[in-house]
């Protein structure tokens, strides 16, 4: 097995895991709240996931695989060591069950790499190309947004939605839950269309690097192989994720679900659509916290684990980047 063929395998299992982290989001209010079964929540997830990466375009896609700027020869050796870096630190914090950005994890890894392989040249800083975010500023200006809109987006949509129906009788539960639904389908799909992108944008850099291929444009395949992988991370380990996002951060009802769910759709739409990577474990927590925050309900959220989540989100650019420097010496000699 070729170096190219184990880093192929990685970018799929980063997907994986990410799936472990993000992809569980996307259905965790929709789980946490009882408006869904596991079974036919993960369907869902999985429509969203396979579907995203193929209709949506590759704006996400391009943008992370101009992150890395080394000669061909080394492209293969950095991603490979930056993939490390990253699948091994999201297995360890879906252990620990801590939602952390597999975004930031990614970018830590591949800004890590290269700069330990070719100095800081080596990295595309960016921050923008014209007017879409382009390189590792760019990236990171959109995973810092995006967590803020998510908040204030699900702390003004759970204002107006009580607002709404606060003279509701119980006869708006089945219309809520069906809310739900299409909002966490959105959420899936979105998903899908933004973390699908990130494994599907590596693989396009590797085949390209290899002479595999002529330009950055994966193959459908490859799309299929995220999408696919996104959903069995979330089917067979994303439940402590859930249980985090659902429950932990704070005590959801379907109205505060569907204000979550709806806010973190439309961040992660338009971040989408300007080619902007974001991490949905980071829009959908703070969309959760958000509507906690309305009607002097602060005091229900809990700090205490709203601290540790950030925690790790702080700590996640610099251990992926230190991790992926280490894993340059097997890669070297791998490849």
């Amino acid at each position: 097995m070729s170096g190219l063929d184990v880093a192929i395998a990685l970018a799929i299992a980063y997907a994986f895991t990410n799936g472990l982290h993000d992809a569980a989001n996307s259905i965790a209010t929709l789980v946490a709240t009882r408006g869904a079964r596991p079974g036919p929540a993960v369907a869902l997830a999985a429509a969203g996931n396979i579907l995203g990466p193929l209709l949506f375009g590759a704006a996400v896609a391009d943008v992370v695989a101009g992150v890395v700027q080394v000669p061909a020869d080394e492209v293969v050796t950095v991603i490979g060591a930056a993939l490390t870096g990253a699948v091994v630190w999201n297995l360890v914090t879906w252990r620990l069950g801590l939602p952390s950005s597999s975004g930031h994890a990614l970018v830590g890894g591949l800004a890590g790499a290269a700069i330990v392989e070719g100095g800081l040249g080596a990295v595309n800083w960016g921050p923008f190309n014209g007017w879409k975010p382009a390189g590792v500023g760019g990236i990171l200006l959109a995973l810092a947004i995006a967590p803020v809109a998510g908040f204030l987006i699900g702390s003004v949509g759970d204002r107006v939605l009580r607002f709404g129906f606060r003279r509701a009788t119980d006869s708006v539960r089945g219309p809520v839950r069906a809310a739900q639904w299409g909002a966490s389908g959105l959420v899936a799909f979105g998903h899908g269309a933004n973390d699908g992108q990130k494994a599907v944008g590596l693989i396009g850099a590797l085949l390209l690097a290899a002479g595999r291929t002529s330009s950055l444009r994966a193959p459908t395949w490859a799309e299929l192989a995220s999408g696919v992988a996104l959903t069995l991370g979330t089917a067979l380990g994303g439940w402590p994720i859930v249980k985090t996002i659902g429950r932990r951060l704070f005590r959801l009802r379907p109205i505060d679900a569907l204000a979550s769910e709806s806010g973190s759709a439309v961040v992660l739409f338009l971040s989408t659509a300007v080619g902007a990577p974001v991490s949905t474990t980071q829009v959908v927590a703070s969309s959760v916290v958000g509507t906690g925050s309305g009607h002097g309900r602060m005091h229900h959220v809990r700090w205490r684990v709203v601290r540790d989540v950030a925690a790790a989100w702080l700590i996640t650019l610099p251990v992926c980047a230190a991790l992926a420097a280490l894993a340059l010496v097997p890669w070297r000699w791998f490849t």
